[in-house]
C-alpha cells in the first residue's frame, strides 16, 4: 500500500510502499524510500507514479520511548489526491 509518512518535529515526509510483512519500502525493488520536503511535494511524487491515493500517517520520535506498540500509537488515515 503506498504511504506517506510524517514524522513530528522533522522537516520532511517519507514515501514510500508498505509490504505484507509491514516493511516500510520504496514504491518498487528498484526504489528506495522517497524523501521530501512537504507533503504537496509527497502528493505529487505519487501523482507522478500514477498512484492517487495512499495512508498518510504521523508518528513521532516519544511513541518508541513510551513504549507504544508499532502500530496502536499510530496516526493514520486513507487519502486521495
Amino acid at each position: 500500500m503506498p504511504t506517506i509518512i510524517g514524522v513530528a518535529e522533522s522537516t520532511h515526509y517519507l514515501v514510500g510502499s508498505v509490504d505484507s510483512l509491514n516493511n516500510f519500502i520504496g514504491l518498487n525493488q528498484s526504489r528506495d524510500v522517497a524523501v521530501m520536503g512537504s507533503l504537496v511535494e509527497a502528493k505529487n511524487y505519487l501523482r507522478d507514479n500514477n498512484i492517487f491515493n495512499a495512508a498518510l500517517e504521523y508518528q513521532t520520535a516519544y511513541d518508541e520511548m513510551c513504549g507504544t506498540s508499532s502500530t496502536s500509537g499510530r496516526c493514520s488515515q486513507m487519502i486521495k489526491f
